[in-house]
């Protein structure tokens, strides 16, 4: 049904993120990884604007 990557997938594009971190951090750092268009996506569809740990941000993709 929905196209959007899967936490682990979204994770291996943002390693060594230093957290609590803003959702444009997440993005550029993302973007500078190399991480396709639907990754790149899926981070700027984020509800808040920072994220205070790895889980948090996974918790924020699985609810799309």
């Amino acid at each position: 049904m929905s196209d959007t990557p899967n936490p682990i997938q979204i994770q291996k594009y943002l390693s060594g993120i230093d957290y609590p971190v803003s959702k444009d951090d997440l993005v550029e750092n993302a973007k500078k990884q190399g991480a396709p268009d639907d990754v790149v996506e899926a981070l700027q569809k984020l509800d808040g604007d920072s994220f205070d740990a790895p889980t948090d941000v996974s918790k924020g993709i699985g609810q799309e």
